[in-house]
């Protein structure tokens, strides 16, 4: 008979089950309810319900380790349940065993050197070993222990399994740890990782007490620098995480979170703070969110809207003073109006896009702008002009394309893309509000702004953070998404740090471009998740089962912070003067606009006689 049948049994845990003709024996216990449904002990995993497990010990240790060499066990990206044992043994009965050992060893050698043979190394490096550790232990400056080390993993399938256990195997190999299967000990084994202390296997080895502290692998990531602002405090250790993310491999970061978990509160905590040190914020804010912040710091507040008096003009150019051949300013405003009037007429066919092609290089040259950089500071040409130049084409399809844009001409949303732009963006902190459009123009005026800042940002490098909150109305089109990934690629090079926020997590990963934004972002934020949205951040960013339960059951401002190779969960902390500005809840906002109407009835009831200078004084003594 074949022992694999053998070794196999069944239990069945299930309570009596009276619809089967069993009768209850008396009311469910805890381990009734607690019990999983079957148990299966197979030849090396067992199956537990409808989970499979396996577990592994570990039987060989590398020589040297460092601290924290265990890391890469607890950062493994699979849920594993890890159980360390450290029984503590008597200094005398290890000193006695060294010293008949340290004898042994040495007579091996002289042996070996009165035969004339050639002492073996291993022998030689041993008890050197041997000899240090033995005055170790004399000393009292090191103890002895007992160390017995066991992983178990758990899978959905056999292939999930077998695959996983290679995969841990390979990375323990990397750090000269030999494992083995708990072979024909497989209860045994799940016993053991389990959260009761119970060491069924006993597979020790010995180890000092320098040794045995490296093994400790709970450190967290330091994300402490000499420079840079504060982000929040490390949830590991409580230390502060202060650094730059100009020092990163680039400055962009991507923020995830469900709506309410503090995404505009943490990010206009790291605008307030990043101005500090001279640091240029620009913000496209379709929510108002940053309107208060802004009157507050003294920054400009740009409302685009029907009858507003800024103006953008989708055909200005940088004029870059130094843009060679193979980066021609008007070749790449020529491809980003492709690209903004795909957004505008809906999806063109390859004739409609030539012919767009032919219009935009003909109503540039109607103005005198060719690709010479010399005539690149002529007046920019208007929507209008474009929408004569499609018209005079006497093609059908050219009049369709004009059709399009009519409406933007002389229609219904005649005023926001057809007149010269009438700004710029001089102020240290700039934010573009587009709340009082319409829901279908939205994307539209995001793609026109981001175009128009980036025109902006290419004419003068300095440190800037570009801020795109809601960046799913853009990733909804395939070529504001195009866009908004090529700022993500080449911002570095103009000093640019691109922040991503979103809370349509779904929207935005729906595509590849999404993915490929996370990717040019050195910087990562997640911030508390909804279950719906989870798995789909989960599989992204690669979440164990703990940092997935830590996404869903954080508080307002935790979450966890990825900056380059070190990750960390973080809580995201503000003075009392910075929570006043950063706020946006209800309540809050509520009670502060009740306290100004209640200051502004008591400067109305001063005597109309008394000098102005008296009631500035007098206000700061009321508040």
């Amino acid at each position: 008979m074949d022992i694999k049948n053998v070794i196999k049994t069944f239990v069945t845990m299930q309570p009596p089950n009276p619809l089967k003709g069993h009768a209850p024996t008396g009311p469910l216990t805890v381990k009734d309810i607690i019990a999983p449904p079957a148990i299966e002990v197979d030849f090396d995993f067992l199956t537990i319900g409808d989970q499979l497990v396996r577990t592994l010990f570990v039987a060989g240790y590398p020589r040297y380790v460092s601290a924290n060499w265990l890391e890469p066990l607890i950062s493994f990206n699979h849920t594993l349940d890890v159980s360390m044992y450290v029984y503590p043994s008597k200094s005398e009965e290890i000193l006695e065993n060294l010293k008949r050992k340290v004898g042994e060893m040495e007579a091996t050698i002289q042996s070996d050197l009165k035969r004339g043979r050639v002492i073996e190394p291993s022998i030689q490096v041993a008890l050197e070993d041997a000899l240090s550790l033995q005055q170790e232990l004399a000393k009292g400056a090191q103890r002895f222990f007992q160390f017995g080390l066991y992983i178990t993993i758990p899978s959905k399938t056999k292939e999930e399994l077998d695959k996983t256990t290679k995969q841990v195997e390979a990375t323990l190999a990397s750090l000269m740890i030999v494992t083995k299967k708990a072979i024909l000990q497989m209860e045994e084994g799940f016993k053991t990782t389990l959260p009761m202390g119970q060491d069924r296997l006993m597979i020790t080895r010995n180890m000092d007490t320098t040794s045995l502290a490296t093994t400790f692998p709970f450190t967290t990531s330091e994300l402490t620098a000499n420079e840079g602002i504060l982000y929040g405090i490390n949830e590991g250790n409580e230390s502060l995480v202060i650094f730059d993310r100009f020092t990163l491999e680039n400055a962009n970061t991507v923020v995830f979170g469900k709506s309410g978990s503090g995404k505009s509160y943490m990010v206009k905590l790291e605008v307030i703070r990043s101005m500090m040190f001279g640091t240029e914020v620009i913000i496209i804010d379709p929510e108002n969110e940053y309107e208060a912040l802004t009157k507050t710091l003294g920054g400009e507040y740009i409302r685009f809207e029907f009858g507003g008096r800024t103006k953008i003009n989708p055909f200005d150019l940088s004029v870059l003073k130094d843009a060679g051949p193979e980066e021609n300013d008007l070749n790449q405003k020529i491809l980003s109006l492709h690209g903004f009037f795909r957004v505008v007429m809906g999806k063109l066919t390859s004739t409609e896009d030539a012919i767009l092609d032919r219009a935009l290089v003909l109503t540039y040259k109607q103005k005198g702008i060719t690709p010479d950089p010399a005539t690149q500071n002529n007046e920019p040409p208007l929507m209008e002009d474009l929408f004569k130049t499609l018209t005079g084409m006497e093609d059908p399809i050219a009049r369709g394309l004009a059709d399009r844009i009519e409406k933007f001409v002389k229609g219904s949303l005649v005023g926001i893309f057809d007149e010269q732009s009438n700004m710029e963006i001089t102020n240290p902190l700039t934010v573009f509000s587009i709340r009082d459009l319409e829901d279908e123009l939205r994307p539209i005026a995001m793609y026109l702004i981001l175009d128009f800042i980036w025109t902006k940002i290419r004419k003068a490098i300095k440190r800037r953070i570009l801020v795109v909150d809601e960046a799913w109305y853009l990733m909804k089109y395939p070529d504001s998404a195009q866009f908004l990934n090529s700022i993500a690629k080449r911002s570095r090079k103009y000093y640019l740090g691109l922040t991503t926020i979103t809370q349509d997590v779904e929207d935005f990963l729906s595509g590849n471009l999404g993915k490929t934004i996370i990717q040019n972002s050195s910087m990562q934020i997640l911030l508390k998740q909804s279950t719906a949205a989870i798995d789909k951040v989960a599989e992204i960013f690669y979440l164990s089962e703990g940092e997935k339960h830590r996404l869903l059951s954080s508080d307002v401002g935790e979450g966890l912070l990825f900056a380059g190779p070190a990750h960390a969960a973080i809580r995201i902390i503000a003075s009392k003067e910075e929570h006043a500005l950063a706020t946006t809840k209800p309540q809050e906002t509520e009670t502060k606009q009740s306290e100004e109407n209640q200051q502004t009835p008591q400067k109305q009831q001063l005597p109309t006689n008394r000098p102005v200078f008296t009631v500035e004084t007098v206000e700061p003594q009321q508040s």
